[in-house]
């Protein structure tokens, strides 16, 4: 099936391989004649092998020296310098790692809001683990090994308003669950919820587009769905206004800052040294 897209050539691994194989040493400084040289096709590389001294031994064997002279996509095809080709290489691998890590395992955001104060600040970058929810498919909404979200839970997910971008919002009630805000006070299922990470500010509260901020509901949380909030209550765009999230489009968990700068606390100059939050580096989200 991927004949066509097949290339040959003796490295100094497929050499190691047939010694480990028993070929005899006349056999092996033979095929080192042939070595780091490309064939594009398997016939073209036989014929060159039929031309090798002591070549009985080499056509006996060949389907083995054919399985271990054989590559895929290679880039030899492409980069006929070995130099660039080992840097080109070298970039896709690592190209694909980050790839694999960002998708699989951790992945970098950086706030640019003050939605979450005093938990995430802005400019706080965080890592959040995308794997906390179950191993992502990667371009669809599916799950393995799924995991539920639990209330407290920081999370990421493409906002409702506009889902080419991410929100990270707290987790505040769960499925089946019915929430209800009086003056600032959150109940779930008719009992206060105790919150020591929620922040008012009375300033943001007079300045706040939202109206009734500190009253919602009753409400029910439906089926597969959460009810995100803000940690800042009076500055912060959340379920409140726009629902419910589904949980199949959490994303990840948001779980350490690992960098963290603020512009607008720099004042000595070009360099604002005094705008990087150093105390923040390392510093794990409060759940």
């Amino acid at each position: 099936m991927f004949e066509n897209f097949a290339t040959y050539k003796i490295s100094s691994k497929s050499l190691s391989k047939f010694k480990k194989k028993g070929f005899s040493d006349a056999s092996i400084d033979s095929l080192a004649g042939l070595e780091e040289q490309y064939f594009p096709s398997s016939k073209m590389f036989i014929a060159h092998l039929k031309k090798l001294p002591n070549n009985t031994e080499i056509l006996e064997r060949e389907r083995v020296i054919l399985k271990h002279s054989r590559g895929y996509f290679r880039m030899d095809k492409l980069i006929t310098h070995k130099a660039t080709r080992e840097w080109v290489e070298a970039l896709i691998f690592a190209a694909v790692v980050a790839i694999v890590v960002r998708t699989f395992l951790f992945a970098p955001f950086r706030i640019p809001s003050g939605s979450m104060i005093p938990t995430i600040q802005i400019g706080d970058q965080i890592f959040a683990t995308m794997f906390s929810y179950g191993i992502p498919v990667p371009l669809t909404d599916i799950k393995f090994f799924e995991e539920p979200v639990q209330r407290g839970d920081i999370v990421i997910f493409p906002a409702p308003p506009d889902p080419s971008i991410d929100f990270i919002k707290r987790t505040i009630a769960l499925e089946g669950e019915t929430i209800e805000i009086r003056d600032d006070k959150v109940y779930i299922d008719g009992k206060l919820l105790p919150e020591p990470y929620a922040f008012f500010d009375p300033e943001n509260r007079s300045a706040s587009q939202y109206p009734n901020v500190s009253n919602f509901g009753p409400v029910t949380v439906p089926k597969e769905h959460i009810l995100t909030m803000g940690d800042n209550r009076y500055n912060s765009h959340d379920g409140r206004f726009w629902g419910f999230v589904p949980t199949k489009k959490v994303k990840g968990k948001g779980q350490m800052v690992y960098w963290s700068k603020d512009v607008r606390e720099g004042i000595t100059g070009f360099f604002e040294w005094d705008s990087y939050r150093f105390r923040r580096i390392f510093h794990f989200l409060e759940q």
